[in-house]
């Protein structure tokens, strides 16, 4: 492991994509703690701290865990990467329903650029849309219950230029992850969803040991580590299990050449859809508690507190699984399709041994894919509420309310990430991290 680490330093275009991935991250972080202008940042600070030690504590953690901190301090970068999350839902289910967005997709690289076109403007008009309403709240006094005096002056220019600068930063946090993705290491929006994740995943996790006197906060903050790491190592085990389906190519003369005549394999991972359906699960249920956070008067806004903020609510957790179960499925469905893989085989002169090609080798394709897609989105429900049913035993889930899945975006997006880093490495001739 250390003589890897060694040699992706020791290779000057590899070191120069960590250190300019290291400089991006850094550059988001520093624009989630500058305020945006107008901002009382003292009373915004006082405000945060008497609400996060108060009874709504839960909500406001699970508002800070997706934007690192940021939304509640009112900085720049207050919105992060939530409207480029929504955008991309919205744009990944049309492409499903509108003939003209499932064409695009099948245009190979020139349909998936025009695409991430339409992905973007959309954010665009998300996040117009939710710095408006974010504004609207803060300056109404209503973003913390009883605490008023958030922004210096009320008056439509400094209101504005607030909406303008928190669009401005979502549309530079866009910029900054295609940079990621582009000159860098990993892919870019998936790096600063996990930088936002982990910033605040040190002092939710120092808070179990705080929130108890003496040797127990220590044996509790042991306790939680252990748990962690087991959780871990189950995500590790799981997300390189895979089912490699043989094929092989028949020989065909291609001119003057004989062709073909290989073996190879199709894998097909346990956890075909990685950490995206946790993210989109907790994407969706993250709008309602915002909500709450917009309008805590409501009756809604009450019911939503009761029952879709505290991560050890029955209702929460059951509503947290099936949309996991369910966007393991769609995410699937829409990043692996049979027929494609069949055809393609098909042209090109494979085939499955024992399985004749076209529909009888798209049927076992999606065979195997229904088998493998039940299991996985089984385990990425549990990994998600394990953490969380174990908080409860251990009266730690205020402190710690979004439990697994923030284990799952740390170690989903950083395995990722050591993959792309260990590629790079094989290809020098490098022994890579995972041997």
């Amino acid at each position: 492991m250390l003589a890897a680490f060694a040699n992706a330093f020791r290779t000057p275009d590899l070191r120069k994509k960590i250190f300019f991935t290291l400089a991006i991250l850094a550059l988001f972080r520093l624009g989630s703690i500058i305020p945006t202008p107008n901002v009382n940042v003292s009373q915004v600070n006082y405000c945060l701290k008497q609400a996060t030690s108060g009874s709504q504590q839960g909500l406001y953690s699970l508002i800070n865990l997706f934007s690192g901190g940021a939304l509640l301090q009112l900085a720049i970068f207050a919105l992060g990467i939530m409207p480029y999350i929504t955008s991309s839902i919205i744009l990944q289910l049309l492409t499903v329903v509108i003939p003209r967005l499932e064409a695009l997709k099948k245009e190979g690289q020139a349909g998936q650029t025009k695409i991430t076109q339409y992905t973007r403007y959309l954010t665009l008009v998300l996040a117009v849309l939710n710095s408006t309403a974010f504004v609207t709240v803060a300056v109404n006094d209503r973003l913390f219950s009883g605490c008023t005096g958030l922004v210096y002056d009320k008056g439509i220019f400094p209101v504005i230029t607030m909406i303008l600068t928190m669009t401005a930063g979502t549309s530079v946090i866009m910029w900054l992850g295609e940079l990621i993705t582009e000159r860098g290491v990993g892919n870019g929006m998936s790096v600063m969803i996990f930088t936002q994740v982990a910033a605040t995943f040190p002092s939710a996790l120092w808070g179990l040991k705080v929130a108890r006197p003496g040797s127990q906060g220590w044996v509790i903050f042991l306790l939680v580590i252990a748990l962690g790491l087991v959780v871990m190592a189950g995500v590790i085990f799981v997300e390189q299990s895979q089912r490699r389906i043989p094929v092989q190519y028949a020989k065909r003369m291609v001119g003057s050449r004989m062709l073909g005549g290989s073996t190879t394999y199709i894998p097909i991972k346990v956890n075909q859809a990685g950490v995206i359906p946790v993210i989109f699960a907790s994407s969706l249920l993250y709008l309602p508690a915002l909500y709450a956070q917009f309008r805590p008067d409501s009756k809604v806004s009450s019911w939503i507190s009761a029952n879709f903020v505290r991560g050890d609510h029955p209702l929460y957790m059951v509503t947290f699984f099936l949309l996991i179960v369910f966007f393991a499925y769609f995410y699937v469905a829409i990043t692996f399709d049979p027929n494609e893989v069949a055809d393609n085989m098909k042209k090109y002169g494979g085939f499955i041994p024992g399985i004749r090609a076209g529909k009888p080798t798209e049927d076992y394709l999606a065979f195997v894919l229904s088998r493998l897609t039940f299991p996985g989105a089984l385990y990425l429900g549990l990994i998600a509420l394990l953490p969380s049913v174990a908080f409860i035993f251990l009266d730690a889930n205020q402190n710690f309310p979004f439990g697994g899945t923030s284990i799952l975006i740390i170690v989903g997006v950083g395995l990722d990430t050591v993959k792309q880093i260990e590629s790079q490495l094989q290809q020098r001739n490098y022994e890579g991290f995972l041997r």
